[in-house]
């Protein structure tokens, strides 16, 4: 089977992106995929709670890939993580070698918004599946994770949505679309934080749903999902039973991300 690659984005911050690949990420390895994660925020966030060991100011990532003239390769630069069977390709913290190559590429020549895809497409089948972590913004980090992906999730809080941001985000998977990846798919919306038990919770979830097919069971507004996250934990063995009951919606939304229930 062909690597299934899958970005996940929003222009808006803290809505959630970085502890869905996180929680993801484990959900694949329990499935017994073999997975490469791609941390392309140039924050950094997923590698600090990601990788298996800590990160060295010169160590090489995703800057060193996409960065012209380099011949750094994905398998040169990817790094184990937490769990088996899931590899890194990171941003190193503390650096800014990532935002460097960021606007590196807006004067860059052709191909520039597809580095990214011609570095995983190298690999030929060597992974299962890549989860791509996109940042805040519709920039050319963007651009190049679209490139790369055959299938696109919009992850957002409820409290958060925005039509107007949607609507922005759509043109731009528009032209991907057009421009560079005709395969390009907008699954749908994996929605964080939600809060079903308050009126105002309910209204902006029909409101989301009216826009964008909403892509498996929303996820509730549970401190122990991003608690996990910075401890470095998975939420089956943070050990609790709503813990336990948080995982299963990400082990089934990666079903559905990965085909099994499509």
């Amino acid at each position: 089977m062909p690597t299934e690659v899958i970005a996940f984005c929003n222009q808006k911050g803290g809505v959630g992106k970085t502890t869905t690949v996180f929680h993801l990420a484990h959900a694949a390895a329990h499935a017994g995929l073999h997975t490469l994660v791609v941390d392309i925020d140039p924050q950094g966030n997923l590698s600090t709670v990601l990788a298996k060991d800590p990160l060295a100011r010169d160590d090489v990532g995703v800057a060193d890939v996409l960065s012209e003239g380099s011949a750094t390769t994905i398998a040169h630069a990817a790094v184990s993580t937490l769990w088996p069977g899931v590899d890194l390709l990171p941003t190193v913290p503390g650096t800014e070698s990532l935002a460097y190559v960021r606007d590196q590429l807006v004067i860059a020549g052709a191909g520039r918004e597809r580095r990214l895809r011609d570095a995983i497409d190298s690999l030929g089948e060597t992974y299962d599946l890549v989860l791509i972590d996109c940042p805040p913004s519709l920039d050319l980090l963007t651009i190049n994770a679209l490139v790369a992906a055959r299938i696109a999730v919009v992850v957002s809080q409820s409290a958060l949505f925005s039509a107007n941001g949607l609507a922005r985000l759509r043109r731009t998977l528009t032209e991907v679309k057009r421009s560079y990846n005709p395969d390009l798919e907008l699954l749908g919306a994996i929605i964080n934080l939600h809060e079903i038990s308050t009126i105002s919770g309910r209204e902006q979830l029909t409101e989301i749903a009216a826009n964008i097919t909403i892509l498996g069971d929303t996820i509730p507004k549970r401190v122990v999902i991003k608690d996990s996250m910075e401890a470095q934990t998975s939420l089956p063995d943070w050990g609790t039973t709503q813990a336990r009951s948080l995982a299963t919606i990400y082990r089934d939304t990666l079903t559905l991300l990965t085909g099994g229930d499509r």
